[in-house]
């Protein structure tokens, strides 16, 4: 794969796995910027541990770039207040579209929420549905806004209210049918198997993926790789 790609959040959950998805791939360079090293090496691999309060001393990372995954994302309690979270949330993801745009990225990926919405009651929602205002109107050619229901996979930081919630969702997907699907839990992985399957094919415009839509794409990437069989 000719192409040259920038992952932002590198250390979480779905970070970490469009790192090694893009590698597994051959993307062209993979460069993530990050508070610090991932703990992993790869000759087209390229670490910059960076101040994302100076996010913008960076912007030379973003040339000769084809894609920009923007994985950021924490909770209140971890963040320490409203005020940290939104920095994390909302304002880095809009910094670094800012950036995307002037060096002439033309596809954005960003993981948002379900339930995003700028009106929304819930302090969580409305926060991601703010960043999705603002990265709609980033000016970017291609955006690529992903909705997933809870995550699930290993993270590094303990989340206990997130564990008790995947497990009783894994007990509960039975009744998830129909329309309920997209309600089900979706693993880290899947949703990066997506995003890395919408970067390559490049589509411009505005799109928004709900999670059974993440799910179904994930799927078929790896039914077309050949590989395809759990996540």
């Amino acid at each position: 794969m000719n192409k040259t790609a920038i992952v932002l959040g590198a250390t979480g959950l779905v970070g970490k796995a469009v790192v090694e998805r893009l590698l597994s791939d051959d993307w062209r360079e993979v460069r993530t910027l990050a508070r610090g090293p991932l703990g992993i090496r790869h000759d087209r691999l390229k670490q910059t541990v960076i101040d994302w309060e100076r996010l913008e001393r960076y912007g030379g990372e973003f040339e000769g770039t084809d894609a920009v995954f923007c994985c950021l994302g924490t909770t209140i309690k971890q963040a320490g207040s409203r005020e940290s979270f939104e920095r994390v949330d909302l304002e880095y993801p809009l910094k670094a579209a800012g950036l995307a745009r002037e060096a002439g990225v033309t596809q954005f990926l960003a993981v948002s929420a379900m339930g995003a919405s700028p009106h929304s009651r819930n302090f969580y929602s409305r926060t991601k549905g703010r960043m999705e205002e603002g990265l709609s109107r980033a000016g970017i050619p291609g955006l690529h806004l992903f909705r997933p229901s809870l995550l699930l996979g290993e993270r590094d930081e303990f989340r206990p209210g997130e564990r008790a919630a995947a497990w009783l969702m894994t007990k509960l997907e039975f009744l998830m049918a129909g329309r309920a699907a997209k309600y089900r839990a979706i693993k880290g992985v899947s949703v990066a198997r997506a995003m890395v399957h919408i970067a390559a094919a490049g589509p411009m415009g505005i799109h928004i993926y709900p999670s059974d839509v993440i799910q179904a794409l994930g799927k078929d990437f790896e039914e077309e790789r050949g590989t395809g069989t759990g996540q």
